[in-house]
């Protein structure tokens, strides 16, 4: 090898020498910047886990402190909100403090600031659900079975659906309008919002009359929370009410699902509407032999001895008459639908049992009248 090719593999490696002491050292650079910001998002999360921490321990002793339900109301429905807000918030702080890159940056910044928009609008929820839960508490206090209690408790359920729809949307929309992308794209939809808003309102309108159907129904109140309904022939107490649907629990606990259409387009009853009073029949057939009166004492003794009655209103009428018996119709009030099915099972039972002991005559029986027919009289022959 001469002098010549020497001096180049000498250059060479002086060369290549030089850029990989270069690169190890851009290398080893930008590794110690990026376990540095990982060190400092670890440190702000632990931060804000703790700090979550100590503020729900401080939060869970005063609630131990006081009699009133209101902290032990706020306590279980902002933990989990808290939990994950301080450390997103520690996140916010810390991040202009991180070595990484503009758009590294920028792409963070962008997803903190939707997590925390999502954040707040989860405890915007969880506030309408303390306040729902305090009223419902003092309506329950007052006494549930009362009509102006279910009154409250429907305005109250359908107030609190409208606010948590009306905080989604809300929430959903500052999230979009804080990407930069979303709010470019939402601008032009607005400038050629011509044909694309018939098209929306068309596509929007069943969903925005059952909005509307729900906050008739918040307002009006056709029918409340515990009503006793009959709808599509079943018998049922409405159990939940939202802007889009109405659950009715049937007398043998299966639960109806309806639209909330249904209750402001198709006639159904209501045995609660004014009052939870309602008054129960019964219909026995039975002899004629039968004295009334005896039948009559008899309800009224059942009546006072039992529990169900709401000693307001009782009668024995004779309603029918038929070719074989008489209809005889036990009439009595209850305070409410239960009562009244157990009070009039409960009369039914007894009433017979008085029939068995004392007439069984007095049952329902067919008459029949045996004649004897007269022989025929032989034919004559020829």
């Amino acid at each position: 090898m001469t002098d010549t090719d020497t001096g180049v593999v000498a250059l060479l490696v002086r060369l290549g020498s030089s850029w990989w002491s270069a690169f190890e050292a851009a290398l080893f650079a930008h590794s110690g910047r990026v376990l540095g910001s990982l060190i400092t998002v670890a440190l702000a999360l632990i931060a804000g886990r703790l700090s979550a921490r100590w503020l729900l321990a401080g939060l869970k002793r005063w609630a131990l402190r006081t009699d009133t339900p209101l902290d032990d109301i706020i306590l279980k429905h902002l933990a989990r909100p808290v939990r994950l807000l301080l450390p997103l918030l520690m996140l916010m702080s810390v991040r202009p403090f991180l070595e990484l890159r503009d758009t590294t940056h920028a792409v963070l910044r962008q997803l903190l600031m939707v997590a925390v928009i999502l954040e707040f609008g989860w405890i915007g929820v969880k506030v309408v659900r303390i306040v729902s839960e305090v009223v419902a508490q003092r309506l329950q206090a007052s006494g549930s079975d009362t009509i102006e209690a279910r009154s409250g408790h429907t305005q109250l359920q359908g107030f609190r659906n409208i606010a948590v729809f009306l905080i989604a949307v809300v929430t959903v929309g500052l999230a979009l309008l804080s990407v930069a992308g979303v709010r470019q794209i939402g601008a032009s939809l607005l400038a050629s919002a011509g044909v694309a808003g018939i098209v929306l309102g068309f596509a929007a309108q069943k969903t925005i009359a059952t909005v509307i159907a729900g906050i008739t129904i918040a307002l009006a109140q056709p029918i409340r929370i515990r009503d006793v309904v009959v709808v599509e022939g079943q018998f049922g107490t409405v159990e939940e009410i939202t802007l889009t649907y109405v659950v009715v629990r049937a007398w043998d606990l299966r639960r109806m699902v309806l639209p909330i259409q249904h209750f402001l387009e198709t006639p159904f009853e209501n045995w609660t509407r004014a009052s939870g009073n309602i008054l129960a029949t019964v219909l026995l057939y039975v002899d004629y032999s039968l004295p009334v009166d005896r039948l009559r004492e008899e309800l009224k003794r059942i009546l006072e001895a039992s529990a169900d009655w709401d000693r307001t209103q009782w009668r024995l009428d004779v309603s029918d008459a038929t070719e074989r018996s008489m209809v005889v119709r036990p009439l009595m009030s209850a305070a409410n639908s239960d009562a009244a099915w157990r009070l009039r099972c409960e009369v039914r039972e007894k009433l017979i049992g008085f029939l068995q002991r004392e007439y069984p005559s007095a049952l329902p029986h067919l008459r029949a009248e045996l004649t004897t027919l007269p022989a025929p009289e032989k034919a004559s022959t020829s």
